[in-house]
């Protein structure tokens, strides 16, 4: 099989078991077959983590090319395509259980641990620097009412998928649409808080420092070099993944969907981590992690079905009602994030809250009902809190506002 043949190997071809938790792609290999595969993931796992650090340097760096509206979402779309290429893989596969592993899983790490781990960076940075007190929440600006209620539409379309149990090429225009419209709104409400090159990591830096015409032809080298990279692996990481899964006997439903979003997403979590280290940007870091969630909901979602129906070789939707359960779990969890971001800040206790519903799932695989209801209840009582928090749902006020040009909000009416 050559490198840029990204037919799976017939060993591993799974038969669609009805439980996505039984997947055990590897069953019937010889055991040096599964321990070569799994031997692979020592250069496989460094190469995807590599590849994505490659590709973020150079998003930092092409976003000060741009207009500031745009540059926050195209970081945060840029940071998240060695995700999109792992889901390519598995979508031209037609693997459905995989592909909703790795799918939900990148989207609860975005929120479940992407987000906390933001606040407790900022909280360290706060207490290191002498500033008190150290539970103080992370305040959002008003322009950051168009992230938070970005997110709206392309979770309230989900629900619909989620329902019907199907994902189409339909359901993929629908959901391009509503990110070609976040697009726009970004654009003509572009936030006046921005990343400053000082902000960036050390190989940014170092690049945007180059002198003309070095600096742009080192950005489109890295693009270039971290887009073969991707190319080249995402296919024997996949594998490598699925060998190391069988070697450990662990299911490979459970092990796609956390492994690979945490070395997809790592780079991402490390940019972010800058920002929340210095002074007013904790919240600009929330946000391009917001984006990121907004990305994964609509242009990675459309992505599968279109690969799905190009591997298939005529259009088809993608079966989900047997994963409903997972999808809804992500569903109540990006809802919840909503809400929580709706009131301009982000307290300790929502924070550390989502990182424990997140702990829980990943400590436990099967309590993913129990955690349906957990999400739910704490959703419902921040909804209903609106009765005696005026201020909880105020950035859907807000946005009209900001919209019409008028941007007006109170530090006080935040809470």
């Amino acid at each position: 099989m050559g490198r840029g043949d990204y037919r799976l190997d017939s060993r591993f071809a799974p038969e669609a078991p009805p439980d996505p938790k039984g997947i055990m792609i590897g069953d019937g290999l010889p055991p040096e077959e599964v321990r070569r595969t799994a031997l692979s993931a020592l250069w496989t796992f460094p190469s995807i983590l590599a590849s994505a650090f490659i590709v973020a340097w150079g998003a930092e760096c092409a976003q000060f090319y741009i207009s500031q509206g745009l540059a926050l979402a195209l970081l945060a779309w840029i940071q998240v395509l060695p995700e999109f290429a792992v889901e390519a893989v598995i979508a031209w596969h037609r693997d459905v259980p995989l592909m909703t592993a790795n799918f939900t899983g990148a989207l609860r790490l975005l929120t479940g641990l992407g987000w906390p781990m933001i606040w407790v960076v900022y909280a360290l940075s706060r207490r290191a620097r002498g500033e008190r007190p150290f539970w103080r929440p992370i305040e959002l600006d008003a322009e950051h009412a168009v992230e938070v209620v970005g997110l709206t539409p392309a979770l309230a379309y989900f629900a619909w998928i989620v329902w019907k149990g199907s994902l189409g090429l339909v359901d993929a225009g629908v959901l391009l649409l509503i990110y070609a419209t976040y697009l726009f709104v970004l654009q003509r409400i572009p936030p006046k808080q921005h990343e400053e090159i000082e902000d960036t990591g050390v190989v940014p830096r170092l690049v945007l420092g180059l002198p003309s015409p070095w600096r742009p032809l080192t950005v489109i080298a890295l693009f270039i070099v971290g887009g073969l990279m991707l190319y080249f692996t995402a296919h024997p990481f996949l594998e490598s993944m699925i060998g190391l899964a069988t070697t450990l006997g662990v299911s490979q439903f459970v092990f796609v969907q956390w492994v690979a979003p945490f070395l997809s997403e790592f780079p991402e979590f490390v940019t972010t981590s800058y920002w929340a280290r210095s002074r007013g940007k904790a919240g600009m870091a929330l946000m391009n992690m917001a984006s990121s969630n907004i990305n994964q909901w609509t242009v990675l979602a459309a992505m599968i079905p279109i690969v799905y129906s190009i591997s298939l070789g005529a259009p088809a939707d993608v079966p989900m009602a047997e994963h409903r359960i997972e999808l809804l779990l992500t569903l109540l969890q990006g809802a919840l994030g909503v809400v929580l971001l709706s009131n301009f800040n982000f307290q300790a206790y929502e924070a550390l809250g989502l990182l424990l519903f997140w702990v829980v799932q990943f400590a436990v695989p099967d309590s993913r009902v129990v955690m349906c209801w957990a999400y739910g209840a704490w959703l419902a009582f921040e909804v209903v809190s609106a009765l005696w928090r005026p201020g909880r749902l105020r950035a859907f006020r807000v946005f009209p506002a900001l919209w019409r040009g008028q941007i007006v909000i109170s530090p006080g009416d935040r809470h």
